[in-house]
Order: C-alpha cells, then structure tokens, then sequence
C-alpha cells in the first residue's frame, strides 16, 4: 500500500529538533499556509457540497457531522458557531465524535476504530434520508468516519466526505468527495496542524456558502444572527442601521419591534408596516433579504433606501 502523505516526512523535517527556534516556527508557519493553500483546488467540490447543506437545511432537514480525533474538534469549532453566527436552529446542527462527550476531555485514539459506536451514534440520533452528513477523516480511512458515512448513506442520507489522501474509503464512499491535498505534516502524522487547517477552512468555506444560499447573508452581513449578548445586539443595530441607511435610533426600535429579528428589523426600517407584513414578504422571498427589499420598495411606489453615500 502507498504510503498516505499525512504519514510521510516533510521536507523540511529533517534534523528539526536540532534547529534555532526560529527556523523551526517558520517551517512550521510555512506549511500551515501551504496547507491552507490546497484547499482552492477543493472549491468545486466544497460549493456542491454546499448546495447540498443547503437544500437539506432548506426543507427542514439538519446537517449532522460525524468524525474522530483531531478532524472531529474541526467539525465540532463549525458546528458550534451556526446558530450564533447565521440563525440556523441548535436542533437543526448534530455533533458525532468518536468517544462522545468523553472526547472534549481525553481524545483517546481508541475510539476512532469504533465501527459499531459509529453506527450506533448514526441510528441514535436518528438520521434519515431528510439530512446531510459531513464526515472528516485526514487519512480518509478511519474506522468511525467511514462506518458513519456509509450508515448515513444507507439511511437515504446526502453524504459529504472530507479527506486529505486520495483514493480512500471515505471519499469513495460519499455522495460528494472533498480532496484536500495538503502537504506531509513537519511532525509526520500530526494532522492536527495542516490537514486540520484546512479542514477548518473548507467546513468554515462549506457551511458559510450554505448559510448564503440559505439567505443569511446579505452584502456581507450575518443578517439572520442569533443576538443573545451585547455585543452581538450592539452588531444587530449596526447591520439594520448599516442595510437600510438609517440611523442607530431608528435601527434599535425596529430591532425592538421584531423581538430582535433582524432581516425583520431591517424591512421594518424600510417601511414595511408591520411585523406580520415584514415576516410574511420574507417568506415569499424565501427568506431572501434582497428580493424582500426590493418588494417592499415596489409596494412604496419604488422609493428608495439612502445611498450608502449619504449615509451617516
């Protein structure tokens, strides 16, 4: 069998131990942006990936990830930041990792050969052909990533896999197979450091693509965030005062009429005359921001928004 490149030695490895700190960071620095690097080659697959996130999420399925080790704390940092960031509902979002709850306190290696914990975890929470699955696995062949996938495949499910070897169980298992062709690691097998960058890049890149299809992003605003602190309720009147071209005071009392909504807030601002209007032009639009504006304009004889030019 080839040997995979997350085991083979780096170029720059050798003598490493006995080298100047600085040139020790660096070869490291530098093969954590090569790494990043390879993900460009990915983006065909990372955006059907993404279409798929989003067509599931759309009909009210969840995107479920499910991996081990160090591609697991990847999958977990995405996973967490959904609902804050783009609204997505915390049901809506399923975390599988090898070893459970256990794994945020001792990532043992044992449990990435768990086939049967995979599979049960797969049928434990209940995966049906209405969901997506991400699995991640660097090498591409560990044991619970390729189980989980071929589970959730089994179940009708749209299956995703992440992978930085070619050729391998778990990419050849998926419905959509993302290649991540990073370098061999300075410290050979440690794939928590290139392979795991830029898996974090390509599920941060995946699900944010899906959020945008999903029309939680407008001109580069969160525009569907979960605002439950000061800082992101301080954002919140700063997107609707920023969208509409309003001033904070005006954005703050729409945001307030919406219970904090803001796509809401903002077709407030804009002049729809009420909440039940703003909700129900938003669902025509499917949840789209522009389309919804551009319907409320038209209901206001086509007057504008100021210009972001005038705006103060």
């Amino acid at each position: 069998m080839a040997q995979k490149r997350t085991e083979a030695q780096h170029r720059d490895a050798e003598g490493l131990d006995i080298q100047a700190p600085e040139v020790v960071l660096r070869s490291l620095a530098e093969a954590q942006i090569e790494a990043a690097g390879a993900v460009r080659e990915a983006i065909p697959a990372i955006a059907a990936a993404s279409a798929l996130v989003s067509e599931r999420l759309k009909a009210g399925g969840r995107l479920v990830y499910a991996a081990a080790g160090s591609s697991g704390l990847m999958a977990v940092a995405d996973a967490l930041e959904l609902p804050g960031t783009f609204g997505i509902e915390r049901n809506r979002i399923v975390i599988l990792i090898a070893g459970g709850e256990e794994a945020f306190r001792n990532l043992a290696g044992g449990p990435e050969d768990d086939e049967e914990g995979a599979a049960a975890a797969i049928a434990g929470a209940g995966v049906t052909a209405a969901d997506c699955v991400v699995a991640l696995s660097a090498s591409g062949s560990t044991p619970y990533a390729v189980r989980a996938l071929r589970e959730a495949r089994q179940r009708g499910a749209a299956t995703i896999a992440i992978a930085n070897n070619a050729d391998t169980p778990l990419l050849n298992a998926a419905d959509v197979a993302i290649l991540l062709k990073t370098p061999p690691e300075v410290i050979a097998g440690s794939t928590r450091m290139g392979a795991g960058t830029a898996q974090k890049i390509a599920l941060n890149m995946l699900s944010t693509l899906a959020a945008i299809h999903l029309g939680h992003v407008h001109d580069g605003y969160m525009v569907n965030l979960l605002a439950d602190n000061a800082k992101l309720r301080d954002r919140a009147s700063r997107i609707v005062a920023a969208i509409t071209g309003l001033d904070r005071d005006v954005a703050n009392r729409s945001l307030e009429q919406s219970g904090g909504a803001v796509k809401t807030a903002i077709l407030l601002a804009a002049g729809a005359e009420s909440v039940d209007v703003a909700e129900g032009v938003l669902e025509k639009a499917g949840q789209k921001l522009r389309p919804a504006l551009s319907a409320i304009r038209g209901e206001q004889g086509g007057q504008s928004l100021p210009s972001r030019q005038n705006r103060t």
